[in-house]
């Protein structure tokens, strides 16, 4: 029985093969629409990372004016509890002292986040830009 299966093996295997060559089974279109899906199943991908890039883009771009606004703030209470006096450091008040020490915090981080945005910001535009380098066929939004 093993001969007998060796030979119908051997006989659907040269049936495929003359098939495969008279092109018998190559169905044109399939091949078309796979590709089709495959290219917009990609679009879809590429699109939603670059929604997400353009949503971090966004927020990141909408803190900066809040804590610009913020620094602003600390800046003048720190000018108005400073005094202008050019010995006020001397006679300052303790309580004056303490404030004038939270507002150089608080300053100091404002400054530092916004040293943070600009190379969050400046990351996502590159992020941005090599998505779309790399999928032209996406518009930039």
């Amino acid at each position: 029985m093993t001969g007998a299966f060796q030979m119908a093996d051997t006989a659907m295997f040269q049936l495929f093969l003359r098939a495969s060559t008279d092109n018998t089974f190559k169905l044109p279109r399939a091949d078309l629409d796979f590709k089709a899906r495959d290219a917009e199943l990609d679009r879809t991908r590429v699109r939603s990372i670059l929604e997400a890039i353009d949503g971090a883009l966004l927020e990141a771009e909408n803190e900066q004016p809040v804590i610009r606004r913020r620094l602003e703030d600390a800046l003048a209470r720190a000018a108005v509890t400073l005094g202008n006096g050019t010995d006020e450091y001397l006679e300052r008040d303790a309580v004056d002292t303490h404030y004038q020490n939270l507002l150089s915090i608080e300053i100091s981080n404002a400054e530092r986040r916004l040293n943070e945005l600009a190379d969050t910001i400046a990351h996502f535009q590159s992020l941005k830009a090599a998505m779309l380098t790399g999928f032209p066929d996406l518009s930039a939004r």
